[in-house]
């Protein structure tokens, strides 16, 4: 997997940008407009979702959507503009699977700088076992730890958040995970 295509355009001017170290200090190569001498940051995306449970169970979804087509994840997806990472999280939950829950603490952060991102992880309580999956969702079912289909899981980040979470509930607490995933 590779990082977003680099900027290539000025967003001020319009002006072909240059891969330089600015003159600023920094000490990193930006995308540097040589016409306006605007610097472009290029900063990680936000991944928000929940694990939302009832029960001993958990809620994965099915995906409907490349990457990984037909296999299972939690509700997540791409921070929107004006929202905060709950608020997202939220968001996906009811886009992808048409789960009504409540919202609780953020309880993992998976840093994945290969590809640019942060996965964040909010617990959350299904309200109902009804749902009403979205267009990215073949199906959304609840599982307990032994019913997970452990290999065919999407992403690394999910049986990460997944693992601590069984780990958690069987010593009896839940707290807060920070995992980097850098291979």
């Amino acid at each position: 997997m590779t990082l977003r295509s680099p900027i290539k355009h000025c967003r001020e001017c319009g002006a072909a940008v240059v891969y330089r170290v600015p003159d600023d200090g920094d000490t990193k190569p930006r995308a540097v407009c040589p016409a306006c001498h605007t610097i472009h940051y290029e900063n990680p995306l936000n991944v928000v979702g929940t694990v939302p449970a009832l029960g001993d169970r958990v809620l994965l979804c099915k995906r409907n959507i490349e990457p990984r087509w037909g296999k299972w994840t939690l509700p997540a997806g791409f921070m929107e503009l004006n929202e905060t990472t709950a608020e997202g999280a939220a968001r996906e939950t009811d886009e992808e699977a048409g789960a009504q829950i409540a919202m609780g603490p953020l309880f993992s952060v998976v840093n994945v700088p290969r590809v640019g991102q942060v996965h964040l992880f909010y617990l959350a309580t299904l309200q109902s076992d009804q749902f009403d999956p979205g267009y990215e969702t073949i199906e959304a079912r609840l599982f307990t730890e032994q019913e997970i289909p452990w290999d065919e899981i999407a992403f690394r980040t999910v049986k990460t958040t997944l693992e601590r979470y069984f780990a958690d509930r069987r010593a009896g607490a839940f707290g807060m995970h920070c995992v980097d995933l850098t291979d």
